[in-house]
């Protein structure tokens, strides 16, 4: 969450060092990992819930969290033609859905249960992979991989033309939101193995191992069907799950294992209210956008004022979203001290 808040508020979007930007096309940046990693931590808190949550409070919050991902694109414009349907909140409610949906229906032996859970994030994947290879959209090519060719492009521009992120593609679109689930998916399977019976050390050797070969099968898939975010690629996915998984046993190893947890107060504080953090970044950030001061938006003119004067530009950028940071982080530390914690 933290890295979400400085990745999308820089002071100015032309000084930003390049860990902090998104791959343009294919590749992949540091940037590209924030969102699948939430996906893949969403998957592992649905093993964590003392008991299966009911059909009820599934659809219950995914319509909520959808339905904040719709209010967020509709500020501040209040525009209903050019309202964007796709969006990061609406595709982690689908995928919520899909894996909590799942994982209820593959509930008994764990074991077992992990392994179907595994076969149909790996079944998601292929398809995907098969579908965007061989099957052209309407004036393309089998195989085209570029923004407005693909078929996942054409999809979106059919059912949501005028409500889409770029006039012609959405990187939060339809079809690429099928291996966004398999990334879920793989999150709940890493859940079900970090919540069994095995010994900790067994733990993070098995998520380390599944990681690496995640990272291994990734790079030789790439060579067929490029890492992308924007398309989420089936080589994305095996990337980012192998990452993240290699993440989670680094986490549970030194949280857990060694019990060394005084470091991650500040991250506790930011996970426990995750999408009030999320939805308060985005008001905030397009509130900057729109309010002018003397020609400028307050955001631009703070940046202006305050920041550029104290260092480089992309220092200057930075600090800027550090700050950012900083007065979010204020009224969710003083939430969590007080044991508010707003759930969907």
């Amino acid at each position: 969450m933290a890295g979400m808040v400085i990745v999308n508020n820089p002071g100015s979007w032309d000084h930003v060092y390049w860990p902090l930007l998104h791959a343009e096309w294919h590749g992949w940046t540091p940037t590209d990992l924030i969102f699948p990693f939430f996906l893949f931590i969403v998957g592992v808190a649905i093993t964590l819930s003392r008991k299966t949550e009911s059909w009820d409070r599934i659809l219950r919050r995914t319509t909520i969290i959808f339905a904040l991902g719709l209010l967020l694109n509709w500020y501040p414009r209040f525009d209903l033609s050019t309202w964007r349907i796709p969006g990061v909140l609406q595709r982690i409610a689908i995928c919520y859905l899909a894996a909590a949906a799942a994982y209820r229906m593959t509930r008994g032996d764990r074991g077992r249960q992990g392994r179907q859970l595994a076969f149909l994030a790996a079944a998601l994947a292929l398809v995907y992979w098969i579908v965007m290879a061989f099957v052209p959209a309407p004036g393309s090519a089998a195989g085209d991989l570029t923004p407005e060719g693909n078929l996942g492009a054409w999809i979106d521009r059919s059912l949501m033309p005028g409500h889409l992120w770029r006039p012609r593609w959405d990187p939060e679109g339809l079809l690429s939101t099928v291996p966004a689930i398999s990334t879920a998916l793989l999150g709940v399977v890493a859940g079900l193995w970090l919540s069994s019976g095995e010994a900790p050390r067994r733990k993070v050797a098995g998520l380390a191992l599944a990681g690496a070969a995640g990272v291994v099968l990734a790079y030789t898939w790439h060579a067929v069907f490029p890492i992308n975010k924007n398309l989420w690629t089936s080589s994305y996915v095996a990337l980012t799950a192998g990452l993240a998984a290699l993440a989670l046993a680094a986490c549970y190893w030194i949280v857990d294992v060694r019990n060394h947890r005084a470091w991650t107060a500040p991250f506790v504080i930011l996970g426990s209210n995750a999408i009030t953090l999320y939805v308060l970044s985005g008001l905030l950030a397009d509130t900057l956008g729109v309010v002018g001061v003397r020609g400028l938006p307050l955001g631009a003119w703070i940046h202006t004022r305050l920041f550029e004067p104290l260092a480089s530009p992309k220092t200057a950028s930075l600090l800027y979203a550090l700050a950012h940071l900083v007065i979010l982080f204020i009224p969710l530390a003083w939430m969590h001290r007080r044991r508010i914690f707003l759930k969907v």
